[in-house]
């Protein structure tokens, strides 16, 4: 991502994962997708945790704008994209593995307008064949998921159950430049920028982030600062007025009016846990 304070080495889940440096009770394995998928998926993310008993550990992340897999011991679900912030408690042992799609692929899964599915969930039973993955990763996953080994081959049955889906669609491969644009180009601002990059009318954009991602121009635009702010906020001593200047705010009470409206906490309070 091309943005102020760009050449660090966390990847896309760091940025977008709003997680507490203190919060030692899980890791997660990444891993990237097979060549022939990469029009259709982004990123495998596979977090393993073991939370002492009464307690729990809330995990928050500013989510992009594509849907997701996951499959876990106790459910197996499809996420459409959550507009605010995602909340998911951890508890106990267990495993997760999860694919992070590509913009085009919502609406290739499921035959539907995405945006049928911001900001909920379904069974994967419901989404075209792939609720047949649940019992088969469980019985991989499920003596030691640890293992690189288990981890690998569980990428695999997702991998040839995408598969089936391709190839992408002259819309779907639009959808996804459009979206690979804005979160490339810090200066991407303003939604009559990404219309006349890609020789769309506002209308007509509004209708196809609708259709494929389920949200708006400007939310996408919204996000990349969102995320570009918490990559920032890290390095923990950071000038919040330079920030917002630096992200195309007016000052920095915007900047703090949209990032408490989407995480309920300040900048500041944010940037304060990693000094």
């Amino acid at each position: 991502m091309s943005s102020p304070g760009a050449g660090r080495a966390r990847d896309d889940i760091e940025r977008a994962h709003l997680r507490d440096p203190a919060d030692a009770s899980f890791s997660i394995a990444r891993a990237g997708v097979a060549d022939d998928l990469r029009d259709l998926a982004r990123r495998f993310w596979i977090p393993v945790w073991d939370v002492g008993p009464g307690e729990q550990a809330p995990q928050r992340v500013l989510q992009y704008p594509v849907c997701l897999v996951v499959v876990s011991a106790e459910y197996a679900r499809f996420y459409g994209v959550v507009s605010g912030l995602s909340t998911t408690t951890l508890t106990g042992r267990g495993w997760a593995v999860g694919l992070m799609l590509q913009p085009a692929a919502g609406r290739l899964l499921t035959g539907r307008p995405v945006s049928e599915y911001t900001d909920r969930h379904v069974d994967l039973q419901e989404v075209a064949d792939l609720g047949v993955l649940t019992g088969r990763i469980r019985q991989i996953m499920g003596p030691d998921p640890s293992d690189p080994d288990a981890q690998c081959r569980a990428r695999g049955l997702v991998e040839d159950a995408l598969r089936p889906h391709l190839p992408v669609d002259c819309e779907g491969r639009l959808v996804n430049a459009i979206v690979e644009a804005v979160e490339g180009d810090a200066s991407i601002r303003r939604v009559g920028q990404v219309c006349a990059a890609f020789d769309l009318t506002e209308r007509s954009l509004q209708r196809l982030t609708r259709r494929r991602l389920g949200l708006s121009p400007a939310w996408l635009i919204r996000r990349r600062r969102l995320h570009e702010a918490a990559d920032r906020l890290r390095d923990g001593d950071v000038d919040l007025a330079g920030l917002a200047h630096d992200l195309g705010y007016a000052d920095q009470a915007h900047l703090t009016r949209d990032w408490r409206a989407v995480t309920g906490t300040t900048p500041g309070a944010f940037a304060a846990r990693f000094r």
